[in-house]
């Protein structure tokens, strides 16, 4: 039951992230996303990828809208979520990192 509402929470934030600063991006630069954006995207996903602490069963989704990268979805620890901050901000073009990532159950 809680780990169904800690998923339900999780899927909330991501919606709501997605939604929310979509709006002003939509207005600034249309409907295809400002560009790079998609670039910054892959290239964040492809620095995490050299992170084998980042990988499952850790679950981190990278979104950048207007060169802002929105982190959500869930790691083990605080400091695995620090460094996936610090991986999105060593991609050029990145200008902030909103950092919605949360902590798991760690089943130890």
């Amino acid at each position: 039951m809680f780990r169904s509402r800690q998923l339900c929470a999780v899927a909330s934030a991501v919606i709501l992230t997605g939604s929310v600063c979509a709006c002003a991006v939509y207005r600034k630069c249309g409907l295809a996303g400002c560009p790079g954006d998609a670039r910054i995207t892959a290239d964040v996903q492809a620095l995490f990828n050299q992170y084998p602490v980042l990988e499952p069963p850790n679950l981190v989704y990278v979104q950048t809208l207007d060169h802002v990268v929105y982190l959500t979805g869930q790691v083990n620890t605080d400091p695995e979520r620090a460094l996936a901050k610090s991986v999105a901000l060593q991609v050029p073009g990145v200008t902030r990192v909103v950092n919605s990532i949360n902590l798991g159950y760690q089943g130890r």
